[in-house]
């Protein structure tokens, strides 16, 4: 009669598991601030304000029309290089933007440390918002008395 095979050993525990986990929760906030950084470190370090180096803006180009994003590159180039009032004149609605980021992330960094999940679901009433926002800011830098919201 064959011996029965031999169990099979339990894996390798790593020595410090709390560690090993919250590195593992950390990562992905870690490479999404990775890639953020990385694209104002390029449209920092390559100016738009220089014809040739980013497409035009097709809209603007094809009607005169600025768009919701227009000037938004500039925005982020005047970000990357610290000049927080040029930012507001190029893209007030990116700067914005930039800023739920920044808190959006450090609540991810803080739920992921502490364990918890997060997950921001947005309702279809959420989405509107945001599109009817970014649609009147569009409507209004385009109009006179909006001309300070212009790139």
């Amino acid at each position: 009669m064959p011996s029965p095979a031999p169990a099979p050993s339990p894996p390798p525990v790593p020595a410090h598991p709390a560690s090993a986990s919250l590195a593992r929760r950390l990562a992905a906030p870690a490479v999404t601030l990775a890639g953020v950084a990385a694209a104002f470190a390029y449209v920092g370090a390559v100016d738009p304000n220089e014809p040739g180096h980013y497409p035009v803006c097709p809209l603007l180009q094809l009607t005169g029309i600025y768009c919701p994003g227009c000037g938004g590159l500039r925005s982020a180039h005047a970000v990357a290089t610290g000049d927080l009032a040029g930012a507001f004149g190029s893209n007030a609605m990116a700067v914005v933007g930039y800023g739920v980021f920044a808190v959006l992330w450090a609540v991810w960094v803080v739920r992921a440390t502490r364990g918890l999940p997060t997950r921001i679901t947005l309702s279809a009433v959420h989405w509107w918002g945001i599109g009817v926002v970014a649609a009147v800011f569009s409507v209004v830098r385009n109009l006179p008395f909006g001309s300070a919201l212009a790139p």
